[in-house]
């Protein structure tokens, strides 16, 4: 069975609380379903999400029981022919855009 393969752009795209992914260690995981179980709250994982976020998860020191727990997240690796891109959340789209009267 072979992996699927996924761009940065592709995994930008999954960005919000109802649809996003998390790169670690070269692997994507969708934790959507994960954001209400997380210790330490959704936003963390909102702003890490959409990206890699190896070292953010490296530096709180996670325990084995939660990097066994990204296992049943996971649903492929990132394309190494792609490259990182700055992810663009849709509130940031939102408040950017025309101001009304």
């Amino acid at each position: 069975m072979s992996v699927k393969l996924y761009s940065y752009e592709e995994i930008a795209k999954h960005n919000t609380r109802s649809d996003l992914w998390m790169v670690i260690e070269g692997k994507v995981y969708d934790i959507t379903p994960f954001c209400d179980e997380h210790p330490g709250g959704e936003e963390v994982l909102i702003d890490e999400g959409a990206k890699d976020a190896t070292t953010a998860f490296d530096d709180v020191g996670h325990s084995d029981d939660a990097r066994a727990m990204l296992e049943q997240y996971y649903i492929g690796d990132v394309d190494s022919a792609s490259k990182p891109v700055k992810v663009v959340r849709q509130d940031e789209v939102l408040s950017e855009g025309p101001k009304g009267k």
